[in-house]
């Protein structure tokens, strides 16, 4: 389908502009996916999310205009994409929202992405610097398919593993990342001067995208989520 009425081209003209894109779609079996608010099973599903820094310009304006909004991003996700849902037939899934979605598990049938050593999902162009703010799902099966990011996973060339030799905390390893410890050292004033300001230097560790590395004001955003 395509034109117009494409409902991919509808999400797309209006998500673009806030720097969310259609990150990849994922096709279900019969009975396979996600329940729907009609209690019918999704046949396909629409990933939708940040590539690098792009949504900051338009969240943080947002935000702005908004300073009392509790879990800002979240909310600003769901402000977005409810409409885009609604006007396309399809239904709004979030991260943040019961009964949980596995977004991750989507993204590696949409993307064909794999974990990082971090447990971040890695992309072979944007590296760890991309997430998922929300997905449309839709009852009948949509006929397009997004492209898929080619090359292999990008960390098996990578033998050094800086992102597991850089976290000042000792908190990252390939067998877990340690939340407490994480947080106990970021309000120390090495951890204030450091991580929070700058962004976690474990992730900023990873060689992968560094071009796409999320802008200052949106790395101490989210440290300061993960502080709470």
């Amino acid at each position: 389908m395509s034109g117009p009425s494409d409902p991919l081209s509808i999400v797309r003209a209006a998500l673009a502009p806030h720097g969310i894109f259609l990150r990849g779609i994922v096709h279900f079996a019969v009975g396979e996916g996600p329940v729907l608010e009609t209690c019918e099973k999704a046949a396909s599903v629409v990933l939708l999310g940040n590539a690098g820094g792009s949504l900051w310009p338009a969240f943080s304006a947002w935000r702005a205009d908004n300073p009392d909004v509790v879990d800002p991003l979240d909310n600003w996700s769901k402000f977005l994409i409810r409409p885009v849902a609604e006007s396309v037939d399809a239904q709004a899934f979030f991260p943040s929202d019961p009964p949980w979605q596995p977004f991750q598990q989507w993204a590696m049938r949409a993307e064909g992405l794999k974990p990082s050593p971090l447990g971040v999902l890695i992309h072979p162009v944007y590296g760890l610097w991309h997430g998922y703010r929300g997905a449309l799902g839709f009852a009948e099966r949509l006929s397009a398919d997004a492209e898929k990011p080619g090359g292999g996973h990008p960390c098996h060339g990578c033998r050094d593993k800086p992102c597991l030799m850089s976290c000042p905390a000792d908190a990252v390893s390939s067998a877990r990342f340690d939340v407490a410890g994480c947080r106990d050292y970021l309000v120390t004033p090495a951890g204030q001067d450091g991580c929070m300001t700058g962004g976690c230097l474990a992730r900023a560790a990873c060689p992968v995208g560094a071009d796409h590395r999320y802008p200052p004001e949106q790395l101490r955003f989210y440290m300061a989520a993960l502080a709470l």
